[in-house]
């Protein structure tokens, strides 16, 4: 059996390092129990290593203000499922009847479709059109703030084509229009550096499956110290049960019932596993077997690179088509003949798609992680193109 090569690390990274596996089994096994909701060892044990993950969660986020020696409230850093919970959580509570957000083309359906639900409701969105790479203008940002607009936002990178939107410059227009911005992170985080202070950002959502490298199931929001954000679930909390109505304190006013205790164990063994290694050493070699990828699909007759071939303002995310193929077939020759493990279509991102002409077959992406390596990209290479000179190709559907 030939050994899998794995290049869909923008969808959930794999495999994960064995030290997220050990602390799982590990502390799951010792102390499984509902954290918080009693005064007994194991579970005090449980809620301290929750609290302890908000805390370096948060650092994570605000290195400007940990070197300032201000650090961020940690119980404004909540849990949730996954980036697409979080996103739900951030617009349902920012957004009403009347409001107007402004989004971009370049979002995920986490944004665009709870965005299209709230304009069924009686709001307004505006969706920004990137330039040719995929890169959105911030100028066209502030042309696009009115009045009654109560929401900016964007996805940090693309899980399309990679690239990585100036949030410094978005959150400066942000700032002086008054407006928030939230920030789609789960394509960057544990992959670059993110400062929500440093860059105005009131609300970043991410999610712990991708680069953070933690299980499935795990994901967040952390909401800045001077913003407002209703919450929309209610229910149990563990504290003051006697109250009619759900707490508004944090992070009981975005968090409800039990938490994924695995889940968080899991998430801070994988925060462990990139600060041990450093995020820049990390992203130096995903950006390296990037470049590798790039120039040699690039060579490749019949083959072509859609959106930007920068190698700054990205991460390892590439997506291309192979004339006269459909990419569902790219993808299904390159798993069962080659053992490669990529992600075709449109990647729940269809608005991209439009906007470089994709749609609506999408493209074949390839997404490096930490556990690439050179011999997997040159294999990949050499069987992009051989697949793509067989002239037996079928004709691509319409």
């Amino acid at each position: 059996m030939q050994d899998l090569i794995y290049l869909d690390n923008a969808a959930t990274s794999f495999p994960k390092p064995q030290e997220v596996h050990d602390a799982v089994r590990e502390f799951y096994s010792h102390f499984g129990v509902n954290p918080g909701r009693t005064g007994c060892d194991l579970s005090l044990t449980a809620e301290q290593m929750i609290h302890e993950t908000r805390k370096r969660l948060s650092a994570f986020f605000n290195p400007s203000l940990v070197a300032a020696g201000k650090p961020k409230d940690p119980n404004r850093l909540v849990f949730t499922m996954n980036a697409t919970m979080s996103l739900n959580l951030i617009i349902n509570g920012t957004l009403g009847p009347g409001d107007h957000v402004v989004t971009t083309m370049v979002e995920h359906n986490s944004v665009i479709r709870p965005v299209n639900h709230k304009v069924l409701e009686g709001a307004q969105a505006t969706f920004i059109r990137p330039d040719p790479e995929g890169y959105l203008d911030p100028q066209d940002i502030r042309k696009a703030i009115q009045k009654n607009t109560r929401l900016v936002i964007v996805n940090h990178a693309s899980n399309v084509t990679g690239v990585v939107q100036d949030l410094a410059a978005i959150g400066a227009v942000c700032r002086e229009a008054g407006v928030p911005l939230a920030v789609d992170a789960a394509q960057t985080a544990g992959v670059l550096p993110i400062d929500m202070a440093a860059w105005n950002i009131s609300f970043l959502a991410f999610t712990g499956h991708k680069s953070l490298l933690a299980p499935t199931g795990t994901g967040g929001i952390c909401v800045a110290d001077d913003a407002e954000i209703r919450g929309t679930i209610y229910g149990g909390t563990g504290v003051r049960s006697a109250d009619p109505y759900h707490l508004t304190e944090y992070p009981y006013r975005l968090e409800a019932g039990t938490q994924n205790l695995a889940g968080i164990a899991g998430l801070a063994a994988g925060l462990d596993w990139i600060e041990k290694r450093g995020l820049d050493r990390i992203y130096e070699h995903e950006m390296h077997l990037l470049r590798l990828l790039q120039d040699g699909l690039g060579q490749v007759e019949g083959v072509t690179i859609r959106g930007t071939r920068r190698l700054t303002a990205r991460v390892p995310t590439l997506s291309v088509t192979v004339e006269n193929y459909d990419p569902s077939d790219i993808g299904t020759i390159l798993d069962v003949d080659f053992g490669i493990q990529t992600r075709t279509g449109l990647h729940c991102a269809p608005l991209i798609h439009e906007h470089m002409g994709t749609a609506p077959r999408g493209t074949v992406r390839f997404s490096v992680g930490p556990f690439s390596t050179e011999a997997q990209i040159a294999t990949t290479v050499k069987a992009v193109a051989q697949v793509a000179a067989d002239r037996c190709a079928p004709v691509a559907t319409p």
